[in-house]
């Protein structure tokens, strides 16, 4: 399939000749990003913007200048290459699907008109002025002029599910010039030419003229079909193609793909660069050490240590020794009828019922009455009228609409005053009611994504009347509502006004509503202009303060808006007064609007309030709204995939968004930024060792590590243990997650990785760093070995330093985890276990013989390992860098728990509970048996039992209880019951005393 959605020089009209050829474009869709040519150099262009990515780019440039490097290449090369590798296969997967799902849509059989002969041809294949014959149930292959059908006077019916989301069929009718034209040999000898506006995307108007036998005919949308219809209850109908492929209305909605970024990837760009800068003052600061070290110190040693070739003062020492440690830091960055003419009217009851006669006001009150309980009940509803029509009158009224219809200039204007004209003193013949129920679980997805804080539009392509009706159905408007305020203005002040309705209502003072207006419109428009990521929940507080203000005051209001008005409200002077508007509202209903215009609304949304935006839907009408958000949701159903395509995520019923969003989404957020803090935390307190070693080492860029250890840290010891907690983790039940939505709500404010988040865990890394070297430098300073011989040596150093670090990187993994399963066990102590194999077979003789340049720590392992001193030093740094952590985190838990540890707690409590009930309903019935009146030899309970003592405990009393054994406390009361009764003075002072332990 040829590339086709390259940008084209716009056109002012369309022209199409039937039997004729069009060259601009194919039919062919291509909705992949990649193929066999490009994958590799867009991927790659994708994955360098990732600052990250690029960074680590660089440092491979350096790596390969031997002058500059004191590590080997393959120590960045290795990371950088499975990184690019795994996600470049990731992309590919993706784009292989959207290849397939291409391949389908683009090889769909088609009967064309060619040299008089019916023939199939692929969809891909077919080009604007082909004629195309289409059977029942069929998808329209392109947008088609309608020439002729099987019914009567050239109709059709057709459903535009794909299109506008309703699943009711419309009628659409052939011109009567064209609609005789049913037999192949006719048709083949038409060379009818149309001239119409230029592709566009607006799926309810189409202006053009037929030129056929020297006459002239207007075309309108009825006599249009679109590609993404499908052909219902008709059994053939002919069509002329027009627009094709990428110039289809609906091709023209879906909008182009976009690279969507989370704000954690956009926050995590800003921290690279702050590390970047981070890691340049390191590496300044121990350029300028080296620089007076060899000034001072190594002019006195350049028999033993002479500078490198080409290196001729201290100061060029220092410069290569920057970029040295710049490498070696690197880990930090992560119808016509016979009779009489009469015209049948259907509409809205607020239409209709104001154009009907007045004789009929009796049975129109009555048909009020049905009608507003048929909405009670969430039905739809139409009101049905007719006119009788003088057949002068008729003619004349029919002469005048088609010379409307020919009209190049105001076309839309005349037809509807000539409809209005003739659509009054209508009767009444009554009303329908037709039930569309709502999937299962909408109301009560809806009510419980409310209680997590997130805001909920529906964005609609059904009509005023029919939308609100699903707002109430599902719950979104109430009858407990203050107000529901509906805008239909068709112009721009009646907008305006009728938008400001609802802010007057706000119970403020006028000047203080108008300073909030204000000052609310100038953090938008100052929002707008500057991207901020990684907010504080201090920082989120404030910023949206004013807004915040407007959306609490306003009450119970909902807010309803049809296209046309929306249209003019989403114009540059108007935007930010219709979201202020919509904000202060409980509810916002858009309704009548076209795919454009939802797209238009998450827009503005994402630019003015800072919001992430999730958009859901189940028709090609919603591709341009999918593509849009930060989110795109596709449900499969009666209405195409194409909203599933065009998805980031796709379910089959609404109430599965509750799961994505409660628990999938929460926990994913959960385990990127527990993955996030980790990641951090392990590569400071890895690389900031170098940083420390440097003022002990002359500066001179040596690594503290063994190369290999630097290579396998991130690729083996580290990454699988934090790929489980990313996979698995989670802090409470899927079952928690959904009866607690406020649970939700930390994610919304950023609060678990943020810049203040980031902050903590460099320190904490710094900290570790610190102990990490110093315990051991210290140690090492008076150690020896068994034999008596001198322990410190840079090789036992390294090991020592090393293993530390893997074991407090492990333990502090553990702590992370709040949710063991065997894989985190595997993966935690496995590579503990991997670390100390690869770490003796690095360090055997075996490699040393065989890579002697390489292996240089032959031996190191087995004699460093083999001293008590040494494993006496890792677990002393070991215990004291973990201690700190494990106190916080008490102390926190203690003090300032969150909700999360407060549900954890609840559920804990409950089972608890559960278990003690179950133990004492055994031990009851275990008792019962043994000491019953009629056959035990014993006292038994009877003094107690009438005594009127209560032995129920309270639930405060059970859970005190929860660690004891359930049989414990009965034999207890037992004995002090025949132990103390008679000095109790009652007999049941002993077990009052027992139950009071």
């Amino acid at each position: 399939c040829p590339a086709n959605t390259s940008a084209r020089v716009p056109r002012p009209e369309r022209r199409a000749r039937a039997q004729g050829t069009w060259e601009p474009c194919s039919n062919c869709i291509k909705t992949s990003k990649y193929n066999v040519v490009t994958f590799l150099p867009v991927n790659l262009f994708e994955q360098f913007q990732e600052v990250a990515n690029t960074y680590f780019l660089f440092l491979l440039i350096l790596q390969l200048i031997p002058q500059i490097s004191s590590l080997s290449w393959f120590t960045t090369i290795v990371p950088l290459v499975l990184v690019l590798t795994i996600t470049a296969v990731k992309d590919a997967t993706d784009d292989y699907f959207r290849h397939k799902s291409d391949n389908q849509v683009n090889n769909r059989q088609s009967q064309v008109l060619l040299g008089g002969v019916l023939r199939q041809e692929q969809w891909m294949n077919v080009r604007v002025g082909d004629i195309i014959k289409l059977e029942n149930n069929q998808f329209v292959a392109a947008d088609l002029l309608l020439l002729c059908s099987s019914e009567p006077h050239g109709l059709c019916y057709v459903e535009t599910a794909e299109l506008d989301g309703e699943t009711n069929t419309k009628v659409r009718q052939a011109i009567p010039v064209t609609s005789e034209l049913g037999d192949t040999s006719e048709l083949a000898r038409f060379d009818g030419e149309v001239i119409c506006e230029p592709p566009n995307n607006k799926l309810d108007k189409f202006g053009g003229t037929l030129y056929w036998r020297e006459s002239k005919y207007p075309l309108s949308n009825q006599n249009m079909l679109l590609r993404g219809c499908v052909l219902r209850n008709t059994e053939w109908c002919f069509g002329l193609v027009i627009f094709a492929g990428p110039d289809t209305k609906l091709m023209q909605n879906s909008g182009r793909t976009k690279f969507k970024r989370t704000s954690i990837d956009r926050l995590m760009n800003t921290l690279v660069l702050w590390i970047f800068g981070f890691l340049v003052c390191m590496g300044v600061i121990l350029a300028i050490g080296n620089a007076i070290w060899e000034h001072e110190v190594g002019v006195c040693f350049q028999i033993y240590l002479p500078w490198d070739e080409g290196v001729h003062s201290a100061f060029f020492s220092g410069f290569l020794s920057f970029w040295s440690y710049i490498i070696i830091l690197n880990t930090v960055v992560p119808i016509s009828l016979y009779g009489k003419i009469r015209l049948y009217c259907k509409g809205a009851d607020t239409i209709l019922l104001e154009r009907l006669r007045p004789a009929n006001q009796d049975l129109t009150n009555v048909t009020a009455d049905h009608l507003n309980e048929y909405a009670g009940e969430g039905l739809r509803t139409l009101v049905l009228a007719c006119k009788d029509l003088e057949e002068s009158y008729y003619e004349d009224w029919a002469e005048r609409l088609r010379r409307a219809s020919g009209a190049a200039e105001a076309r839309d204007d005349r037809l509807a005053r000539l409809y209005d004209e003739v659509e009054h003193d209508m009767t009444l013949l009554g009303a329908t009611a037709i039930e569309d129920k709502l999937q299962q679980g909408v109301p009560e997805t809806i009510a419980i994504l409310t209680l997590a804080n997130i805001k909920i539009w529906v964005l609609t392509g059904d009509k005023q009347e029919t939308a609100v009706n699903i707002g109430y159905s599902c719950k979104m408007l109430t009858d407990d509502m203050t107000e529901v305020f509906v805008v239909t203005g068709h112009t721009v002040l009646e907008v305006r006004e009728e938008l400001r309705t609802p802010l007057g209502r706000c119970p403020l003072t006028p000047l203080l509503l108008l300073l909030l207006l204000r000052k609310a419109r100038e953090k938008m428009m100052d929002a707008s202009r500057s991207m901020g990521n990684g907010f504080s929940y201090q920082e989120k507080l404030s910023s949206s303060k004013l807004t915040s203000v407007l959306e609490a005051i306003a009450g119970e209001y909902a807010l309803v808006i049809n296209g046309h008005s929306l249209a003019h409200a989403l114009e540059a002077d108007m935007e930010v007064e219709f979201l202020e508007t919509a904000c202060a509202c409980k509810a916002v209903i858009c309704c009548r609007v076209t795919p454009l215009q939802k797209a238009q609304v998450v827009e503005l949304v994402k630019k003015y309030k800072k919001a992430v935006t999730l958009a859901i839907g189940d028709g090609a009408n919603d591709v341009s709204m999918i593509k849009t958000a930060h989110i795109g949701v596709g449900i499969s159903g009666q209405e195409g995939i194409q909203a599933v395509l065009a998805s980031d995520y796709s379910f089959s019923q609404f109430k599965f968004l509750q799961r994505l969003l409660l628990v999938h989404g929460r926990w994913s957020y959960l385990r990127m930024c527990k993955f996030l803090c980790y990641f951090f935390y392990k590569n400071f307190a890895f690389t900031m060792v170098h940083f420390w070693f440097g003022f002990f080492c002359g500066f001179s860029a040596q690594t503290v590590y063994d190369q290999y250890f630097i290579t396998l840290y991130n690729i083996v010891y580290t990454s699988l243990p934090v790929l489980a907690m990313g996979v698995f983790d989670q802090d409470v039940p899927e079952q928690r997650s959904m009866e607690y939505p406020k649970l939700y709500e930390p994610g919304q404010l950023n609060l678990l990785f943020n810049k203040r988040e980031f902050f903590i865990c460099i320190a904490q890394g710094i900290y570790t760093s610190v102990l990490m070297f110093f315990i051991p430098y210290g140690v090492f300073a008076d150690a020896t070995r068994d034999d008596g011989a001198q322990l410190a040596d840079y090789q036992s150093f390294a090991v020592t330093v090393a293993t530390s670090l893997v074991i407090v990187v492990s333990v502090q993994i553990g702590l992370d985890t709040g949710f063991w399963t065997a894989i985190n066990h595997f993966f935690i102590w496995g590579s503990l276990a991997a670390y100390f194999a690869i770490l003796f077979a690095m360090h055997s003789d075996g490699l040393f013989q065989m890579f002697p340049n390489q292996f240089r720590f032959v031996g190191n392992a087995q004699n460093t390992l083999a001293q008590p001193a040494v494993w006496l030093t890792i677990a002393l740094t070991t215990v004291v860098c973990i201690m700190p952590v494990v106190a916080f985190r008490f102390l926190k838990l203690d003090l300032k728990p969150e909700l999360s540890d407060t549900v954890r707690y609840t559920q804990l409590v409950r089972k608890k509970q559960k278990a003690q009930h179950r133990c004492m309903r055994r031990v009851g019935r275990a008792g019962s048996r043994r000491s019953g009146y009629a056959f035990s030899h014993q006292e038994g309970f009877g003094e107690l039992i009438m005594s009127g003592k209560n032995m129920r405990l309270s639930s405060l009393a059970l859970s005190g209880f929860a660690a004891r054994p359930s049989a414990g406390w009965i034999e207890t009361l037992r004995k002090k019951k025949g132990g103390e009764g008679s000095a109790a003075g009652s007999p049941s002072g002993g077990a009052d005393r027992t139950l009071k332990v």
